[in-house]
């Protein structure tokens, strides 16, 4: 049966043919999965859409290149589980464009920071991330809390999302700029409506001072929600809440 190869090496539009057929093959077997990948991911309790504060947040982590240092993810290995917490679940990344899963560690995982530190923790470490971890070679972001947070293209920030099936309402596109500010003032005259429309997040001064929204506001507010949604003390892989 050997012999065969000869076709395709004394005919080039055979040799053709034969390319384009197991090139086919090939992407069929990648593409064809990814239609199918909804049905793959979990629904799982406690994961819910970025606020608008914390999707600026997430802006400047990415600005920053905060991924090139931290991983978003906690394998399930026994020495990961020990040390981050739970491992990660697909849910969790299924509003994140991208997602920021990573490999590199100079620094540690950051899947389950979220409440693990105080906010005045964080805004400390980040202003001077050697004044709370003496070994660290993170470099400072003092200029984060000096710096004021731009607020005019977060509404076509969610409405991008929106199209990319992150369940925003029309009211959260609409509101977007008073809930990201509102979000950062508990005393603000918006911070009860922001309320109703994120009913697990309450408002508060992340950097410390309500009258300023700054940088350090949305990158801390980010932080504290990673990993902080779903409880997984109740967590069970096969729960009926947790199927599609």
């Amino acid at each position: 049966m050997w012999h065969f190869h000869k076709w395709f090496e004394r005919h080039s539009l055979i040799l053709v043919v034969g390319i384009l057929l197991v090139v086919s093959i090939g992407g069929l077997v990648q593409i064809t999965p990814l239609f199918f990948i909804e049905s793959t991911i979990e629904q799982v309790k406690g994961v819910r859409p970025y606020t608008p504060l914390e999707l600026k947040g997430r802006e400047i982590y990415i600005r920053e290149g905060c991924y090139v240092c931290h991983s978003q993810m906690v394998r399930p290995l026994r020495d990961e589980v020990e040390r981050y917490g739970h491992y990660s679940l697909a849910a969790e990344s299924m509003y994140d464009h991208p997602f920021q899963w990573g490999s590199k560690r100079t620094g540690p995982d950051l899947a389950r920071v979220g409440g693990r530190y105080s906010d005045e923790w964080h805004r400390a470490h980040l202003v001077d991330p050697r004044s709370m971890v003496p070994e660290s070679v993170m470099p400072p972001y003092a200029f984060l809390e000096k710096k004021e947070l731009a607020t005019g293209d977060i509404a076509n920030h969610l409405r991008v999302n929106a199209t990319l099936k992150v369940p925003y309402t029309q009211a959260q596109i609409d509101n977007a700029a008073a809930d990201l500010r509102a979000q950062a003032d508990p005393d603000s005259d918006a911070a009860s409506a922001f309320e109703e429309r994120y009913p697990t997040v309450k408002p508060r001064a992340y950097d410390g001072d309500p009258k300023r929204l700054t940088e350090m506001d949305a990158l801390i507010a980010y932080l504290q929600m990673l990993g902080a949604g779903v409880d997984f003390s109740t967590y069970q892989a096969d729960a009926p809440e947790n199927r599609r």
